[in-house]
């Protein structure tokens, strides 16, 4: 048997990190800006619309999206959900609060009262969705229902009949997505534009 007698040699440092700087880069390259890059692009060219944070125009501006609620509060237009994010898109937030909070339970009372004086209505009449903010904070549609309450009263701040906006809330209504999941339910902010085209019209 044969004995090696000289010393295995190491190799350099710098033959090693030479390798793994360029595989570094090109892993950089490759995975964290073309793959992002083509992704987007093929998401823009497949949903455009989505692609580009589904936003709303009117008369050329961009006034939303059709995925953030607003703060409407004037009496001539449909209310969105109360939101604990105070409709913010950078800070979605539910109030995380168990539904025996009593600090939920008084926010919820308080609204109701407010919700049953505004619509001339009694507080069982009242829709959970126009008491309850919903887990993001920026939720932009309200049940039918919730939208329908609130037709007498933008009827008579504009001066239309209760019928012509009763039909704007259901030509506006979206079914159950795939069927089943949700319920009928508008968006609050198209609704509300085609409000304002309705009375130019």
């Amino acid at each position: 048997m044969q004995i090696l007698t000289q010393p295995v040699t190491q190799p350099a440092i710098s033959t090693l990190i030479r390798p793994a700087i360029g595989l570094s880069l090109i892993a950089l390259i490759v995975c964290g800006f073309g793959y992002s890059a083509i992704a987007t692009k093929i998401g823009q060219a497949i949903f455009p619309e989505q692609a580009h944070g589904s936003l709303i125009k009117y008369e050329g501006k961009v006034v939303g999206s059709k995925l953030v609620a607003q703060p409407f509060t004037a009496p001539s237009y449909f209310h969105s959900r109360p939101s604990v994010a105070n409709y913010d898109p950078m800070a979605l937030a539910g109030s995380n609060l168990a539904r025996t909070n009593p600090e939920l339970q008084k926010v919820i009372a308080e609204r109701i009262v407010q919700v049953a004086s505004l619509e001339a209505i009694q507080p069982d009449q009242i829709p959970k969705d126009l008491v309850t903010a919903s887990g993001s904070g920026i939720d932009p549609e309200i049940s039918v229902r919730a939208a329908l309450i609130q037709v007498k009263r933008i009827a008579e701040q504009r001066n239309m009949p209760e019928q012509q906006v009763r039909e704007l809330v259901l030509k506006y209504a979206q079914q159950p997505t795939f069927g089943v999941l949700g319920s009928n339910r508008v968006n609050v902010l198209e609704l509300n534009l085609a409000l304002d085209q309705l009375k130019r019209k």
